[in-house]
């Protein structure tokens, strides 16, 4: 482990690939590139937010290591995660004559990390992809397992592709700029990794929030790659998200409604923390786990900064738009519910009467 480098490796047919993760990578991404690929022209996008902070020194990197790199930016937020956003990225590679063995960096969050992979997965009908996020949500979750795409009016994501990664590098320091309500959103997809796959991860997190919250880069370095190596193997298991990778989803379907619904006023690590507390609450209701396991999941969102309740949204608009999530199957609204905290299972078959209360609790 070089200089602090944590390695996990996804073991994905045809090709495995690599996520690193270290304090001062981002300085080491055009030598790592330059090992992946003979290409001298690397394509990067990034977004109006990240651009200013972390263009120049990956640029830097890209030259320092021979390569000519070719920068694309994006306007920021979820309104602008569309086809429409994309075209110009489009037509200034292609125009700059890519060739399908061109990589194309995704340099920021999670929008940016899924349009540009929807990106490289369609122009010339796929060219090599390399995840470099800048936030703990993208970090986390967003940059591993090769889910792309971008929203419709009809709801997030409905329009995309699978395509992986050949590298996800991640520098823990870029955390130090960032926001804490975007530190929280991350922190809600570490949550919901320990809820359905580690119970001891979850205690740990318990007793050490106050680190993460407080950017100790050593903690979240650890945190990282163990939340990582988590979606790794689940990622492995199914890839196209056919079965048990719909475990991922712990707290989404909810979620992504909220989402909808708001119109993006809420942010993704907020919707899903919404989303898995009504989960829990649901899963109680249901008699699939007792209530010192629903309070210890509400605590620790709300240790981390995020919202528990106080949701002011239609309700009916809500479950409607659950219904139109991209998971639903044969008209049933597949919902991913814990059995205990570090496991969870996957019902079609919860009265809508259930769902609805479950969003109603929100409101408290």
């Amino acid at each position: 482990m070089p200089n602090g480098r944590r390695t996990v490796t996804v073991n994905l047919a045809p090709r495995p690939y690599d996520i690193h993760v270290q304090p001062g990578l981002l300085h080491d991404v055009g030598s790592i590139i330059a090992r992946l690929s003979p290409s001298k022209k690397v394509c990067f996008v990034t977004d109006t937010t990240i651009g200013p902070q972390y263009a120049a020194p990956l640029s830097a990197s890209l030259l320092n290591a021979g390569l000519k790199p070719i920068m694309a930016v994006l306007p920021t937020g979820e309104d602008h995660k569309t086809l429409a956003s994309l075209l110009p990225v489009y037509e200034q590679f292609l125009a700059a004559k890519i060739e399908r063995g061109t990589p194309i960096i995704a340099l920021g969050g999670g929008v940016v990390g899924d349009m540009t992979g929807f990106l490289a997965a369609t122009i010339l009908r796929g060219v090599p992809f390399i995840q470099v996020p800048t936030t703990l949500l993208a970090m986390v979750d967003a940059s591993v397992g090769g889910k792309t795409g971008v929203n419709a009016p009809a709801g997030k994501n409905l329009i995309g592709a699978f395509h992986q990664p050949v590298a996800v590098l991640i520098d823990p320091n870029v955390l130090r700029s960032l926001p804490p309500k975007e530190l929280h959103g991350g922190l809600a997809e570490c949550i919901k990794h320990e809820i359905i796959r580690d119970a001891d991860g979850f205690t740990s997190l318990e007793h050490n929030i106050g680190k993460a919250m407080a950017l100790d880069i050593d903690f979240l370095s650890a945190l990282i790659a163990h939340n990582v190596a988590i979606k790794a193997r689940v990622v492995e298991a199914d890839p196209f998200e056919r079965g048990e990778r719909a475990h991922l989803n712990f707290g989404h379907t909810f979620g992504h409604a909220i989402e909808t619904v708001s119109k993006y006023e809420y942010s993704h690590g907020e919707c899903v923390a919404l989303g898995m507390t009504a989960a829990s609450h649901l899963a109680q209701s249901l008699n699939m786990i007792d209530a010192t396991a629903q309070s210890r999941i509400e605590s620790l969102i709300k240790s981390a900064g995020l919202p528990t309740g106080g949701l002011t949204l239609n309700v009916e608009a809500i479950v409607n738009a659950m219904a139109f999530d991209k998971k639903v199957e044969g008209g049933k609204i597949r919902l991913i519910l814990p059995t205990k905290i570090g496991a969870v299972t996957i019902r079609d078959d919860v009265p809508i009467d259930l769902v609805r209360q479950a969003v109603e609790s929100l409101g408290e």
